[in-house]
């Protein structure tokens, strides 16, 4: 289970945007998940996103013509995502036994995943709700950052450094996080589900807490993404790390 104290996400939604949506780095991490989604999205698609945010994610798979139910476990964020236009309710992902009905589609993106503790408890929901041969796509936080590592070394705060790297953190806040190998993601969601594509985002554009970075290096930055996430580099040392999945059976 998740240990998600509730009123830190609640008080994310209300600069959520500002803080990182709508910033160049947000911007750059989240096109490079877009660019090999919307590959598996068609119209008239049903989708699901979970850990909805402030339905960003959502708003795009409806442009694309998908139909879409939106889920996150926090008050603010799904108020949020309603204010836009998007079909969001309140539900912690551990709680999709819940969901009825078959998607094309399931998303996670940019982290939910990290706050559930029994990634276990998801695969017989998730195989579930996704029908056969449609797809799950799951970005979580990496378990290696390279770009986090070097950033807090060089400013001597060593516990952050390293913080990802045991595969579980808490923050000051008291949120814990867990980052889980793809490896363990794969063998957890086996057998129904099968691993179809895995790329790395944020390998050399920076986490959004890195500031001054003029936006002339990250065109380059996201430029080189684009060529380098598929291979092993990128990886394993993103911020980021987008897990593909098709519904095997």
């Amino acid at each position: 289970m998740s240990s998600v104290p509730l009123s830190f996400f609640d008080r994310l939604a209300i600069n959520y945007d500002e803080t990182w949506t709508n910033t160049r780095v947000g911007r750059a991490q989240r096109n490079a998940i877009w660019r090999e989604l919307d590959w598996f999205v068609h119209k008239g698609d049903r989708a699901l996103d979970l850990g909805c945010g402030t339905g960003e994610d959502a708003l795009h798979l409806l442009d694309l013509g998908a139909k879409v139910d939106a889920i996150d476990s926090s008050a603010g964020m799904v108020d949020a995502a309603r204010r836009r236009g998007v079909n969001a309710r309140r539900l912690p992902i551990e709680n999709i036994p819940e969901l009825a009905g078959t998607y094309d589609l399931a998303l996670s993106n940019f982290g939910a995943f990290n706050c559930v503790e029994d990634l276990v408890c998801l695969r017989e929901p998730l195989a579930k709700l996704v029908r056969p041969r449609g797809t799950l796509a799951i970005c979580v936080m990496n378990r290696f950052c390279a770009w986090e590592t070097l950033y807090y070394l060089i400013h001597g705060k060593l516990r952050k450094a390293f913080r990802r790297w045991s595969g579980k953190t808490r923050t000051s806040s008291g949120l814990s996080i867990f980052y889980p190998s793809a490896r363990t993601i794969k063998q957890t969601l086996h057998p129904d589900f099968r691993m179809i594509r895995d790329i790395g985002a944020g390998i050399a554009v920076p986490p959004s807490y890195v500031r001054g970075v003029p936006n002339r290096a990250l065109d380059i930055f996201e430029s080189f993404d684009s060529w380098i996430s598929a291979s092993r580099f990128g990886r394993a040392s993103g911020d980021h790390r987008l897990l593909v999945f098709e519904r095997s059976r």
